[in-house]
Formats: C-alpha cells, sequence, structure tokens
C-alpha cells in the first residue's frame, strides 16, 4: 500500500474495505416455516455460517475463532467460490462454492454471516432471510434505498433479525457521550461533523472489479469513500446525532469528487440535516498525505468533544480543561446471538441503517463526481503503491468540517474549477 498507517486500529479497518470474494447468489433457499420469537431458548454453541472468507471475511473467520474457542459458537460452513487457504478454517466446518449450495446442505443454523462485496449484500441478504438463521450483514447493508426497503420487508415478514456490521457502534464511548450531552458539560449542540483522512494507492483500485465503482453491468455498487472505506465515519455521526432511521433526516447534500482514476468519489463533503434541525458533516478523503485516525466532533457551546471511533477514544475539551478515557467496545457477532437467545438488544439493528441508506442514495443518484484537474493532485510513491494526494485536503477537510461547507462553498479553486466555475 501507500503510505502506512500509524496504528493498529487503521490498519484493521483498512483491511474492512478490502477485496472481498464474490459469491454467487443464485436462487434463494425455499421458504422456511414461521420463526420461532425471540428469545430462543437453546444451549450449546450457536452453530454459524460465514460467507465471504476473503477480504474482511478473514477478520470474522478469527473473531469465530475466538469464539469458538470460548465455546459460544461452531463454525459449520463457509461458502465462497475461492476456497479458503488450507487452516484458515476448522476442519470441522463444510466449504462451499456459494450460498445456496450451503443452505441446501445445512441444517439448524442459528446464524448466517455474509461478508462479501457489497452489490452482493441484497440477494445474499434475502436468501439468508428464507431460513431459520438471524442474518449479520457487513456494512453497507445494500447498494440502494429501494434495495434497503426490499431486505427490511423481507426482514419483517420472516420474523429473523438482522444486524448490520458498524462495529463502531459498539463502542462503550455512545454511551458516554449520550451522559456527557444530558449532562450538559459541553453545552448546548450545535453540531456534529466526522472527519476521515486516509491514504489509499493506485493497488487499492484494482484489487477487485467492484473497487471505485458506481455500477457493474447495470447492478449498484456504490463504492465510494463514504459508503465503503470512511462508512463508519458517516454512520457514527448519524447515531450520535439521533439519527437512525429514514424519518430521522431531513436533507441530505452532497459535494462528490475524485482524484484517482475511479467512477466513484474519494474526497468528498457529505452534509445532513437531522428531522430536529442538527447539521451533520462529514468531510472524507482517501488521498491524504498520510492516514491518521478517522474521528466525529461534537460541537458545543461550552467546548466540543472528538470520538475517535476506531480506537474508542473519547476526549472532551472545556473551559474546566480536558479529559480523555478509552472505553471498551461490544462484539456485534455476540451481541447478535444474545439478542436470539436472550432478548437483548441489538446495537445495529437493520430499520437503524435507514439514516445511512438515505445518504448512500443520495451518493447513488448524484452527478457523477467531479474530476479534480492534475494540477492540485501530487502522486507520492511509484507504480502501484502510488497514492493521491489532493493539495490542501488537511486545511480543507478542517474547514468544512468547522463551518459546515462543502468544497464548492469555501471556494477551493479545485472544486470551483471541477465544476467549471474557476474565476
Amino acid at each position: 500500500m501507500g503510505t502506512p498507517a500509524g496504528t493498529a486500529a487503521e490498519s484493521q479497518s483498512r483491511n474492512a474495505d478490502q477485496g472481498q470474494s464474490e459469491v454467487p447468489a443464485a436462487a434463494p433457499a425455499p421458504a422456511a416455516a414461521a420463526a420461532p420469537a425471540h428469545p430462543q431458548q437453546q444451549t450449546g454453541p450457536a452453530r454459524v455460517a460465514l460467507v465471504g472468507v476473503h477480504g474482511f471475511g478473514t477478520h470474522h473467520l478469527h473473531n469465530l475463532e475466538r469464539l469458538q474457542a470460548a465455546g459460544v459458537v461452531e463454525l459449520v460452513a463457509v461458502a465462497d467460490p475461492q476456497p479458503p487457504a488450507p487452516g484458515a478454517v476448522p476442519d470441522t466446518a463444510a466449504v462451499f462454492p456459494g450460498l445456496p449450495e450451503l443452505l441446501a446442505a445445512t441444517q439448524d443454523l442459528e446464524l448466517i454471516i455474509v461478508a462479501t462485496p457489497i452489490q452482493t449484500h441484497a440477494p445474499l441478504g434475502l436468501a439468508a432471510l428464507t431460513t431459520n438463521a438471524d442474518l449479520y450483514l457487513e456494512k453497507p447493508p445494500v447498494a440502494s434505498l429501494a434495495d434497503f426497503n426490499t431486505l427490511c420487508e423481507a426482514a419483517e415478514a420472516s420474523g429473523r433479525s438482522v444486524q448490520i456490521g458498524f462495529q463502531s457502534l459498539g463502542s462503550h464511548a455512545l454511551a458516554a457521550i449520550e451522559e456527557l450531552l444530558a449532562s450538559g458539560t459541553i453545552g448546548t449542540l450545535q453540531g456534529i461533523s466526522a472527519t476521515g483522512r486516509w491514504v489509499r494507492d493506485r493497488a487499492y483500485y484494482k484489487r477487485s472489479r467492484w473497487a471505485g465503482k458506481r455500477s457493474i453491468d447495470g447492478v449498484d455498487v456504490v463504492d465510494g469513500v463514504a459508503t465503503n472505506p470512511l462508512a463508519h465515519a458517516v454512520a457514527t455521526a448519524l447515531r450520535i446525532a439521533g439519527a437512525r432511521t429514514i424519518d430521522d433526516v431531513a436533507s441530505v447534500e452532497t459535494d462528490l469528487y475524485r482524484a484517482n482514476d475511479i467512477e466513484s468519489d474519494d474526497t468528498s463533503v457529505i452534509r445532513i440535516r437531522t428531522a430536529t434541525g442538527l447539521p451533520v458533516t462529514c468531510a472524507l478523503t482517501i488521498c491524504a498525505t498520510e492516514s491518521v485516525e478517522p474521528y466525529v466532533t461534537l460541537q458545543g457551546s461550552l467546548g466540543e468533544a472528538v470520538f475517535h471511533y476506531t480506537e474508542d477514544r473519547l476526549t472532551v475539551t472545556t473551559l474546566a480543561g480536558q479529559t480523555e478515557q478509552v472505553l471498551g467496545r461490544d462484539d456485534l457477532t455476540e451481541n447478535l446471538l444474545a439478542h436470539r437467545r436472550e432478548g437483548k438488544t441489538l446495537i445495529s439493528p437493520l430499520l437503524d441503517s435507514g439514516a445511512f441508506m438515505l445518504v448512500l442514495e443520495a451518493i447513488r443518484t448524484a452527478p457523477l463526481p467531479a474530476l479534480i484537474d492534475g494540477d492540485y493532485v501530487q502522486w507520492e510513491g511509484d507504480g502501484e503503491s502510488a497514492h493521491a494526494v489532493v493539495v490542501g485536503i488537511e486545511d480543507a477537510l478542517d474547514r468544512a468540517t468547522r463551518e459546515h461547507a462543502t468544497f464548492r462553498e469555501l471556494g477551493l479553486p479545485w472544486a470551483l474549477q471541477a465544476h467549471g466555475s474557476a474565476s
């Protein structure tokens, strides 16, 4: 890759948007009988299947290995057209080329995890919902609002539970932030922003045929900076703002650009206004000078709080001084199993991705991202390891989030030129 990240947390997050194997969806399995009501009294390890064992699927493999060693789960089957590497899955787990084959041969699953490319989430998720298993679906849930509505309808009809893989929402810092706001420590909340400054090189966009695409053969992909690599920044900011469902969002504005030779955006501002009138501005790029931990800022009348969500680190600054704490995090897989067996509240349920899906839909239906003129782009590194750096991008992101303004509104020369309005 290009300039390496400086921390293990960012390195783990980097793996979240690496190439994932494309698991054929084919036809869904026959509909199962009506699912039993939650919670379900079951004993012994939960029987789990994983769809997609490469890319971020490797993270799930490691997590399932941990949970299996603790006696919480049993990984009974995996599906991927590219067989897993030797030793990557337990010898007792059956291996299938696709989900239809897995479902035809595997009974009594409690959980199906889908960690595959974005454009396969809808068909694979719908197929999983025809079983008695609950579904863990990686982010983003699907690639269009229409598919999201279809998936929600299918989940409601099946009675199954769906957890969406926004891992940052499991952070205990979110509860600490709620307490912080309730106490009035930073005064009245005036706005929320999310800042993401990462580096991705040329090889990143060649890792798979869907990388950086808006669509493939007429099928939506929407693999942009706000919908995949830095999707957690958007989702976390929305959750803190209290915007969970579609009804919680009043408007979404997009200002999309690209420095790389791709279809989708790599440098963008997404400005959201919640139903309560709170501005939420996300300024994101994967064309930074170097990768730093992304963060969400709460702007209050008496101070501010900054949440570095990959580290679960919360910093609060007021006139009284600065405090910092690092909190824990709940695992979303364990949470979904506890929901199924004990009725525990889901951390990242499907319906609560509605606000995020409105952002994705605004990006999907926006005009093509504007190309940033080469005079404002520097390339660092050589060959496939070279990565684009938008000149002055760090200052641009800071101004956009402080002023809740788009790049174009800030009068940045490359933004104005990209829109044909340079003076």
